[in-house]
């Protein structure tokens, strides 16, 4: 029955890469969005040298202004935290008891946040921030 098939036994194989998906440290994200503030068209031009879509660096633009688009230290981590609204009395009950080296932080939208003495204050002020917005 192999006599019948129009292929023959060796065919010539041929490997197309597809777009992989490419990881983008946050620094190098930065320094791609800041190229992009040069000067007019620079969106376009910036998207081609690195195979971006302008689409892709429009939103990063985006996340850069709203000071989402990736921390200045990579190894920072969220310390462990408890956030409760003020009104649950059922929230308030779970809630451990504020211990020696720990604060607690009231903000004005009725959150509370409760950290560790060691919490780093920029990824502190980047949570309350992005809680304060809520």
């Amino acid at each position: 029955m192999t006599e019948h098939t129009p292929m023959p036994k060796v065919s010539r194989l041929e490997v197309i890469q597809s777009g992989a998906r490419r990881r983008w440290t946050p620094a190098k994200k930065r320094r791609i969005v800041a190229e992009t503030d040069q000067g007019p068209r620079q969106v376009s031009a910036t998207g081609r040298q690195y195979g971006l879509s302008a689409s892709q660096l429009f939103g990063r633009r985006r996340l850069a202004r709203d000071g989402r688009l990736g921390g200045d230290d990579e190894g920072v981590g969220f310390a462990q935290a408890v956030i409760a609204c003020e009104g649950a009395a059922s929230l308030r009950s779970v809630s451990p008891p504020i211990a020696q080296g720990r604060m607690e932080i009231l903000l004005a939208n009725g959150l509370r946040v409760i950290v560790g003495k060691d919490v780093d204050a920029g990824a502190l002020a980047r949570v309350v921030g992005a809680l304060d917005r809520r």
